[in-house]
Parts: C-alpha cells; sequence; structure tokens
C-alpha cells in the first residue's frame, strides 16, 4: 500500500512528503539508520535511505526506525536518527531512549564526520566510538551493529583526519563480538560522489545504499526479525507496549524474587539466556519461573533456582507472546502498565500489548 502511494504522489509530481507520519511501520524487520547529517540526507533528503530502500523493496521487508522523519514519496519509510552537525558524544548522550523506544533489529551506524570538521578532541575519537557502541551492545545484544568507516572529504586536511580514525575504526569493531561489523565507506568513494566537499550528492547516497545492502546481506539474520532469541545468547527482553524489560526486582537473586518491568538498562537482572530446554536463565543458575507451576490468572511470575520443571519452560509464540509449557497462559504486564516496578504476572493469552515481548 506505500509503495502504491508513492507511485501515485509520484505521478502527481509530488516527489517530497511535507510531513510524514510519526513511526511509520509495515511490521518489518526494524533497522535504524543512525549518524549525523549525512544519515539524515543533507543535500538529498532522505540520503542513502532512499536507495537502500529501493534496492530492498520486493526481497525484504524493512521498518526504518528512528525519531527522525524526512524524505521523498519514493523513500517508503521516513524514520531515522540522523542528526544534522551531530558528533559521537552527542549521539552516545541520546543513545539509550532511542534504543528503549525503537528497539531495533539492526543499526546502521556512520558518525564521526562532524568530529573531524570541528577538529573535536580526534585522539580521543575512536574510544568515543567504543563506548557509543558498548551503549548498543548492552541494550540490545542480540541486534546486528555496522559501523562505518566513514565518507571521504575533499578538503585535504579534513581528509587526513578522516583516514586517520578510519583506520582506527577495524580494531574498535574488532573488540565487540559477532553481531558488529565494519563497513568500507571511503573505498571507491571520491570527491566526484561529493555535493559539497563534505556531504554525498544524489550518487553518492546511492553508492552508499548499495555499500549499506552487501553489508547487511553478508550477515544472516539482519534483515529477518528475531522471533525467539538464539540458544545460548543473552537477550534483554522488552515490552514494546511500555518500551521497558523484563526486570528482577532489585536485582534480587534470591529464589521468589520477584520479576516485574523496569527501564532497559541491559544490567545482569535483565539479561536472560535461553537454554535448549526453554528454560530463560538470569544470573546462571536462576531460572524464570511461574510460582508453584500455578494455572490462575494473576499467579506470580519470578525466578527460582533452575530445576528442570515445566513451571520454569516457555516458548516464544509467533505473536510475541512468552507461553508457559505447565498452564499454557502467557507471562502478562499486570493491568497492561506501563510504569517501571509494574509486577509481571501470568495470564490467560489475548495477544495483547501486555503479552508481547521483543527479544533484542
Amino acid at each position: 500500500m506505500r509503495l502504491a502511494l508513492a507511485a501515485a504522489l509520484a505521478a502527481l509530481g509530488l516527489t517530497a512528503l511535507t510531513g510524514p507520519a510519526q513511526a511509520e511501520s509495515d511490521g518489518g524487520v526494524r533497522v535504524m539508520p543512525l549518524g549525523d547529517s549525512i544519515t539524515d540526507g543533507f543535500n538529498v533528503p532522505g540520503g542513502y535511505r532512499i536507495g537502500l530502500w529501493q534496492r530492498s523493496a520486493g526481497r525484504y521487508t524493512v521498518d526504518f526506525v528512528g525519531s527522525g522523519v524526512n524524505g521523498p514519496a519514493e523513500l517508503g519509510d521516513h524514520d531515522h536518527e540522523g542528526h544534522s552537525g551531530w558528533r559521537i558524544d552527542q549521539l552516545d548522550a541520546s543513545i539509550v531512549p532511542w534504543i528503549r523506544s525503537a528497539n531495533p533489529r539492526t543499526v546502521l551506524l556512520h558518525i564521526g564526520t562532524n568530529d573531524v570538521n570541528q577538529n573535536h578532541d580526534l585522539a580521543n575519537a575512536p574510544a568515543r566510538l567504543s563506548g557509543l557502541i558498548d551503549k548498543i551492545r548492552a541494550h540490545a545484544p542480540l541486534a546486528e551493529v555496522f559501523v562505518a568507516q566513514i565518507t571521504p572529504e575533499s578538503n585535504t586536511v579534513r581528509e587526513e583526519r578522516v583516514r586517520a580514525y578510519n583506520a582506527a575504526i577495524p580494531g574498535v569493531v574488532a573488540q565487540k563480538g559477532p553481531h558488529t561489523h565494519l563497513v568500507d565507506m571511503h573505498t571507491g568513494f571520491t570527491t566526484a560522489d561529493l555535493a559539497d566537499g563534505v556531504h554525498p550528492n544524489a550518487a553518492g547516497y546511492d553508492k552508499m545504499a548499495a555499500r549499506w545492502l552487501a553489508a547487511l546481506e553478508s550477515v544472516p539474520g539482519s534483515l529477518s526479525s528475531v522471533l525467539a532469541p538464539p540458544v545460548g545468547a543473552a537477550t534483554v527482553l522488552s515490552n514494546p507496549q511500555s518500551t521497558r524489560c523484563m526486570d528482577v526486582a532489585g536485582a534480587g537473586t534470591e529464589p521468589g524474587s520477584q520479576v516485574l518491568i523496569w527501564d532497559c538498562h541491559g544490567g545482569t537482572n535483565q539479561r536472560w539466556v535461553r537454554t535448549a530446554a526453554d528454560e530463560l536463565r538470569v544470573y546462571g543458575d536462576r531460572c524464570l519461573d511461574v510460582n508453584g507451576n500455578g494455572s490462575a490468572d494473576g499467579t506470580k511470575i519470578q525466578i527460582w533456582t533452575c530445576n528442570g520443571s515445566l513451571a520454569q519452560r516457555f516458548t516464544f509464540a509467533a505473536n510475541g507472546s512468552l507461553v508457559g509449557a505447565g498452564s499454557g497462559k502467557c507471562v502478562d504486564v499486570t493491568s497492561s502498565g506501563t510504569a517501571n516496578g509494574t509486577l509481571v504476572q501470568l495470564y490467560q493469552c489475548n495477544s495483547t500489548g501486555a503479552q508481547r515481548w521483543s527479544a533484542r
């Protein structure tokens, strides 16, 4: 439907949308374009996102996510997290609420151009980039994060800085584990791909789109949603309705400690590991547990010493519900609450937002 609308607008000569709806979504894989004006699309509103969207259409169902909105009608999803003029430290200061809200499966990070142009403590720019990636990883442990070596500049002094910064990025990425990937956005780009010596022109943005898609296609899973966390992988379980995470109250470790929702922070009391036995383990030897293997609505969801019982086995349904094997009922946020501290309970499955959990 969205592509048909875009085509109709284009036929009328309306190549740009005046005010696209916030949080456009087709239910596809949640991809966050993250960075500065090059992500926003300076000179060419929508930037590389136009070509990436068009190349993906008919092959993948992609949902761009972020708090920013811009671009033409032929860009079918206008959401992004590109902020003109921003440096690495400015993204770092805001990334946590963005991750909580957007719940991305995949992140496309192109940042550092303004650090270079402002000559802002460049010796420590790789360390700042490392810290930003760490925050993304902590709040979205399963996300596939693609980190770009940034595009060139025509000014020779700035280009020398770009090359020095880019040379440090592979070492940073190599420290971040198998879900963090390097993308070269410098090799093969020339000043002919730049509109103003800094920002790409339409051809340059299209090169970026092709480079991003090739990187995404090289990583299985980056263009598909996670229905259940892989066995052995640590994850946070976000309730999209509240944008808060499944949490052990007070970071308690005692058997019987209550499970509730709390602001996502990726701490040890929010990191769950799915096992081959369909357990969800926290702290290594504690399991998500239905109190007394009960089946009544409102039964407490807690942690308990892992014991292999049905009270500790859960399956992930296609609609995002988490179903207890012993009762056939769902893990539920009490009264569809969204506040910190709202208790998690067992309740008859009803497909509401209170029973949706997203692994990231």
